[in-house]
């Protein structure tokens, strides 16, 4: 069975107080392992992030050893426009070729839609806009193509569906590839993607975030077939990881464990995750324990 195991006790970063933009909240971020280094793209806020005025940018921190972060003082990432009006949310990064993709929530104060944006750096991002125009989140490339076609992942409640695309521009063939379990403890009432999906020998390893009844927010995962996302092999029963420390349990938002993305350190993943929509935390994977039965 697989299980996350929390590297640290405590958050690896938190709200900073004397910072306008990020001293209300700090969670949900991407991940990339570049040349030795972590490096986070998170959501910050800039008052609690449950309440009715927060505004959601994103910031860059950077970390050698996965657990101690320095950041910039400035986000890389703001809102612009009227579908961001409230902010942008939850980043989801992958790289193809020499281009870093990121899918992001924005945020109107009304309703909230997939937008995208590529940077070479990290750092200095452009702006491509709606990438579907429906209510839709919970979204991110597929880091490869597969059959000649860019693949997406998104999440019309409250189910995760799959879409193809031959220029990231128009998508079609949307398919719903995982659904809820209305039997399931943690994953009854909602379900949508965790980070990017990661090729193994076995296949797609895609972490995934499930909703009580409760509203609880914990992570599992599932296995889709190499050739064909659509097909997914394999579905744990049990949670790979749960709110039980204080952190997790207690916040703006109680109860929640939230990733966007994994970063890939060869023969083990670091997950980070929004700790009750106020911290970060991480756990770790050894890829030799990714096994579903």
């Amino acid at each position: 069975m697989i299980l996350l195991t929390r590297l640290s006790e405590q958050p690896v970063l938190r709200p900073r107080p004397s910072s306008p933009w990020e001293r209300g909240a700090v969670f949900n971020c991407a991940d990339r392992f570049e040349r030795g280094l972590i490096h986070l793209i998170y959501r910050a806020t800039d008052r609690p992030s449950a309440g009715e005025s927060f505004i959601s940018r994103l910031g860059y921190a950077v970390s050698s050893d996965g657990t101690h972060f320095n950041r910039l003082d400035q986000s890389v990432f703001h809102p612009e426009g009227p579908q961001e009006t409230r902010g942008v949310e939850d980043p989801r990064i992958v790289k193809l070729g020499r281009t870093y993709h990121m899918l992001y929530t924005g945020y109107s104060g009304r309703d909230f839609k997939i937008c995208s944006a590529t940077s070479t750096n990290l750092i200095h991002w452009n702006r491509h806009g709606v990438l579907l125009d429906e209510q839709n989140k919970d979204a991110s490339l597929f880091p490869e193509k597969i059959g000649g076609k860019y693949l997406l992942i998104h999440r019309r409640a409250p189910s995760i569906w799959l879409a193809e695309s031959t220029d990231l521009k128009i998508w079609r063939k949307h398919t719903p590839i995982l659904e809820p379990r209305p039997d399931s403890q943690w994953e009854s009432s909602k379900i949508g993607l965790a980070g990017p999906p990661l090729r193994t020998e076995q296949g797609w390893l895609m972490i995934y975030h499930g909703v009580s009844r409760d509203r609880v927010y914990s992570l599992g995962a599932a296995l889709l077939d190499l050739k064909n996302p659509r097909h997914v092999l394999e579905r744990q029963d049990e949670s790979i990881l749960r709110p039980e420390l204080d952190w997790e349990i207690n916040g703006h938002v109680p109860r929640v464990v939230f990733s966007c993305g994994q970063a890939d350190l060869g023969n083990r993943l670091l997950v980070y995750y929004g700790a009750a929509d106020t911290v970060i935390g991480v756990a770790e994977l050894q890829k030799k324990d990714i096994r579903f039965t």
